[in-house]
């Protein structure tokens, strides 16, 4: 009989022994020593909360609102690069599990699943993530598509105009498709349910970039070598405004780590921004998301909503951002595990995780509606 999920870790560990290696280290793993990754967890684990006793609990709520959308709880699925390789059709489970749930999914550019494979499979708007690369015209067309698709917000995201080094992912030599070498085909002799899912989907390449790049992205070399001939790193603030000009619903700007550039994004249109620093994918030695996120709360004074991702993985982690202002959350690697580990259900599964928790964490903290989490939820919160 197998053994009871009760935590997110429980899923990782699953989707460790189902998904081939050099996949699961794509999702597991940050760029250089791993410093930043470690210490988003860090911070998360530093912060206390406080324990309330002798307070009616009885009724309490985990609903609340994102940019006007109604949700289940402040909790949104973030854009993953590649989730299609780590389950077959990845984006579709996540989007349906998400749907059903209650909270937003946001589609990657460079997801397997296309936009429209993804309107096809949903019946309730999905959110778009945009990267801006070299061809502006390419970029352009994909606000299309997104508006075609009716999705009802853009995520525009900052932080991947140059890709930081991901030890990884390089010696694992990780492609897409993923390519069969001496070295990794005994692993994925390992993995049959990955191996026989991925025979059996269409699915394979990068869905949105048909017709961008030949064969939507058949012959690549390394993952790393594509994203450095086709983003951008000329990006700037104008690209912002330019991206706003086209797009007519609500816009989220993600991998804020500074305050001033969170005055820059609410400035160029943003309705909502994303304290990141990419999973601890981009710049190793960056700080925390949540120890900045306090100093972006201050530099922006609730001119537009401010969002965190970056190490969340729990309720209590929801909990945490939100005592210290955030709006809501951005899960990555917490929905990835799950997708991994179980497909649809285990993405399921990661939201039950999450709002449970979060619920209980509530209620030990005093506290019956999620909208009135601050920092009298904390232990000694910091200055």
């Amino acid at each position: 009989m197998a053994a009871p999920i009760t935590c997110n870790e429980d899923l990782r560990l699953l989707a460790k022994r189902r998904a081939p290696r050099a996949i699961f280290d794509y999702v597991d793993r940050g760029s250089y020593d791993e410093a930043t990754l470690r210490s988003n967890r860090a911070a998360f684990d530093a912060l206390k909360l406080r324990q309330r006793v002798m307070i009616d609990v009885d009724q309490r709520s985990t609903a609340t609102t994102m940019i006007g959308q109604a949700v289940a709880m402040p909790v949104a699925i973030a854009p993953t690069g590649l989730t299609g390789i780590l389950h077959p059709d990845g984006e579709i489970h996540g989007a349906r599990a998400a749907q059903k749930f209650g909270v937003p999914f946001t589609l990657s550019t460079v997801s397997i699943c296309s936009i429209e494979d993804i309107r096809a499979a949903t019946n309730h708007p999905f959110w778009f993530q945009l990267y801006v690369m070299r061809d502006r015209g390419f970029a352009a067309s994909l606000i299309e598509r997104a508006k075609a698709a009716q999705c009802s917000a853009l995520m525009l995201t900052a932080d991947l105009q140059i890709q930081g080094q991901r030890h990884r992912d390089i010696k694992n030599g990780l492609t897409v498709p993923p390519k069969l070498t001496l070295a990794n085909a005994i692993d994925v002799m390992t993995k049959p349910r990955w191996a026989f899912g991925m025979l059996a989907t269409p699915r394979r390449n990068f869905g949105n970039l048909a017709g961008f790049i030949p064969g939507g992205g058949k012959g690549l070399t390394t993952l790393s070598q594509w994203i450095g001939s086709q983003f951008d790193p000329t990006l700037s603030w104008k690209d912002v405004e330019w991206v706003r000009s086209l797009w007519p619903g609500k816009l989220i700007v993600k991998g804020i780590l500074d305050p001033e550039d969170a005055r820059h994004a609410v400035d160029a249109g943003a309705d909502a921004v994303v304290v990141s620093n990419h999973g601890g994918r981009q710049l190793d030695g960056a700080p925390s998301s949540l120890e900045v996120l306090p100093r972006i709360v201050d530099a922006i004074g609730g001119r537009s909503e401010l969002w965190l991702d970056s190490g969340v993985r729990s309720g209590q982690d929801v909990l945490k951002a939100l005592a210290l202002g955030a709006h809501a959350t951005l899960i990555g690697k917490a929905f990835l595990y799950g997708l991994g580990a179980m497909g649809e259900r285990g993405v399921t599964t990661a939201l039950e995780l999450i709002r449970k928790e979060l619920d209980v964490s509530m209620a030990l903290t005093g506290t019956r509606d999620v909208r009135d989490i601050d920092r009298q939820s904390l232990w000694n919160p910091p200055a």
